[in-house]
């Protein structure tokens, strides 16, 4: 395995075996397994679980990982391309990326999306132009379009709780939040749950409806496995026999890079935090999913956060486990 980027890059009986791996690792450890293996970690944007999620997993192997972020380095780090270095960054990153990637056996990189141009990050230009300056194998850990490695443990986690694949109900919900977040989870996660032949319903406002080619992928994906996609504002109708709603929060399509405009609709949407009554067409066992980090009764109320219908604790482990299942393809026998 050269990269893991995208669930799309993979045929469904991979990402299987994949799963599969994760699991045996889990009951038995291999802890020489990536022995002398190094992980450098470049983190464009902040983190808490893929951090430690990455850094733990290779540890539980034998390997040893090393993390950098512009806020680390003692140069500064530069960004942008075509400036004039005059300022107080003394390092761009055309040549940190290559220097970083050098010292690893791998290279995983988080690079979120800016909320600034719609087309470049749909087309996920800055990761891209990353991934270009680097010849070691390499993981997303978060783009602007995407969040692979979250969205494979997202579908350990439905294994495990016995939620069906085809023909399983799954509902991912738009959820109020105080700041434009990216596509990258809701983008990835769409397209995870069609892929594993789940009939998914985008419930949300009007105004946060996804971008066609996100949907379009899906859509895709859904036709090779047998499962179905939509959009719908109809909340009491997208959650009838729904055995999961996964949250999240995105930008609005309509003023995407204008956050102005987007905090005027925005008063008025503040009822999109998902509660009990949500759930009274839902399957009686209905679980509720969310990445993390999640804004307590903002997006969803503690009675929700700390009851039966959470899962969200087994999914933040399960992105350790999956993690391992893909280190050790990549570097095992490298």
């Amino acid at each position: 395995m050269n990269f893991f980027n995208d669930l799309a890059d993979f045929s469904i009986a991979e990402i299987k075996e994949l799963i599969t791996l994760a699991r045996r690792l889990e009951d038995k450890p291999e802890p020489r397994a990536l022995e002398g293996k190094v992980l450098s970690l470049l983190f464009l944007s902040p983190s808490l679980r893929t951090l430690i999620s990455f850094q733990s997993a290779m540890a539980r192997m034998g390997g040893g990982t090393f993390v950098i972020s512009p806020e680390m380095s003692i140069h500064g780090i530069e960004s942008c391309s075509g400036i004039v270095m005059d300022g107080v960054a003394a390092e761009h990153i055309r040549e940190a990326v290559p220097v970083i990637a050098s010292y690893g056996d791998a290279i995983g990189i988080r690079a979120i999306a800016e909320i600034e141009n719609l087309d470049d990050d749909l087309a996920d230009r800055k990761f891209r132009e990353l991934t270009s300056l680097v010849e070691n194998p390499y993981i997303n850990m978060e783009s602007a379009i995407n969040h692979p490695c979250q969205s494979l443990a997202d579908w350990k986690t439905m294994d495990d709780l016995g939620i069906p694949a085809n023909n399983g109900k799954f509902v991912l919900s738009w959820a109020w939040h105080p700041r434009p977040l990216s596509f990258a989870v809701p983008a990835a996660t769409v397209h995870m749950a069609a892929l594993r032949g789940m009939d998914v319903t985008v419930l949300r406002p009007e105004g946060f409806e996804l971008p066609d080619v996100i949907m379009d992928k899906a859509h895709q994906a859904a036709a090779m496995s047998g499962g179905s996609v939509t959009q719908s504002e109809d909340r009491s109708s997208a959650m009838r026999g729904a055995q999961v709603i996964y949250v999240n929060s995105w930008a609005s399509t309509r003023h995407y890079g204008n956050r102005r405009a987007e905090d005027e609709i925005k008063p008025e949407l503040q009822d999109w935090c998902v509660d009990e009554p949500w759930f009274k067409n839902a399957a009686s066992d209905c679980r509720f999913m969310h990445c993390m980090p999640i804004r307590r009764g903002v997006s969803v109320t503690d009675h929700i956060l700390d009851g039966p219908r959470s899962v969200i604790i087994a999914e933040a482990r399960n992105r350790m486990l999956v993690q391992m299942a893909l280190l050790h393809q990549m570097l095992s026998k490298s």
